[in-house]
């Protein structure tokens, strides 16, 4: 049976392309049921207020940076969404003393302007954001050496990295459209016209500069520009399922304002119930043996029709 149209992309693979079976599952679920989807590979976490969810979250880099050594480097890998743990970090790193030297951090991605990595000079930069809300933030003596810090600018280089230091955690958001980074679902072409890609050839891919779903689009220019599309680029770069199961353990946090109720919930359901969809991105991680959901108790919401 041939696969839905997507209501908002045509020309897109996404998740209003799923069998309506899995949507209504998804849209029932309360915030005891997300729970209850935890499994052996899978955890679902809720926090009741920002303040533990967020602290829980930079606890996350503190705890990946103290498992470095000389002889074992490691890291984290980080999001631009959410952002408010990465100043919590920071003051963490200082109140500690914690020396970083042997640590590593990689940015998740980065926009591509006229075929090349935009400049922190942009307004829209990740990795300004990242230096200006962490890591200029560390006291010098402390922060770990500027190689030590991996954005997707020089992709072969970039994706070396993972195979070079071990990541102890990839930490992430979770966007509209369900992706982790800028991994998006697919054009809707070639000999992908009537299935999406299967997810065994999705997670082949690695570090790459990818076009962009119109929803992420869209909800980047919500997000981070005040709706003003025209300052949003359509490419960026992404780091690829390829060096996410790198990752010893995905832990994807959920403050309530990323992606909506329903969202929050489709994907909880795919990962425990093992159903990946290169259409749901992240539903891939149903196949990663650690990955962690957390969740604000305040931005689960429902899925109920309101008129106002």
């Amino acid at each position: 049976m041939p696969r839905a149209i997507s209501k908002v992309a045509p020309e897109w693979w996404d998740y209003t392309t799923l069998d309506l079976a899995i949507l209504e599952e998804a849209a029932r679920l309360t915030a005891d049921d997300l729970v209850g989807l935890s499994r052996e590979g899978f955890e679902v976490v809720i926090y009741d207020t920002l303040e533990e969810f967020f602290c829980a979250e930079a606890l996350e880099y503190i705890q990946a940076w103290q498992q470095a050594t000389p002889d074992i480097p490691a890291g984290i890998c980080g999001p631009i969404g959410p952002t408010e743990q990465l100043p919590l970090v920071a003051k963490i790193v200082n109140a500690l003393d914690l020396k970083l030297h042997d640590a590593h951090f990689w940015g998740m991605d980065e926009w591509i302007e006229n075929g090349k990595p935009v400049s922190t000079d942009h307004p829209l930069s990740f990795a300004k954001a990242d230096m200006e809300l962490c890591f200029n933030r560390i006291r010098p003596e402390l922060l770990m050496p500027k190689e030590n810090i991996h954005f997707p600018t020089d992709l072969e280089a970039y994706s070396k990295s993972y195979y070079e230091v071990r990541c102890v955690l990839m930490q992430g958001g979770q966007g509209e459209v369900k992706h982790w980074a800028f991994n998006d679902p697919p054009k809707r072409e070639g000999p992908y016209q009537d299935q999406p890609p299967p997810p065994e050839e999705y997670r082949k891919l690695g570090t790459r500069i990818t076009d962009l779903h119109p929803m992420t689009v869209i909800q980047n220019a919500r997000t981070s520009g005040g709706g003003y599309v025209p300052q949003v680029p359509t490419c960026a770069a992404t780091v690829g399922p390829t060096e996410t199961w790198k990752a010893e353990t995905v832990s994807i946090w959920h403050p309530g304002h990323h992606d909506n109720p329903f969202g929050m919930r489709l994907t909880a359901l795919m990962i425990s119930k093992q159903i990946p969809d290169s259409s749901v991105p992240m539903s891939l991680l149903a196949d990663h043996p650690h990955v962690r959901f957390s969740y604000y108790r305040g931005g689960i919401g429902t899925v109920e029709t309101e008129m106002h």
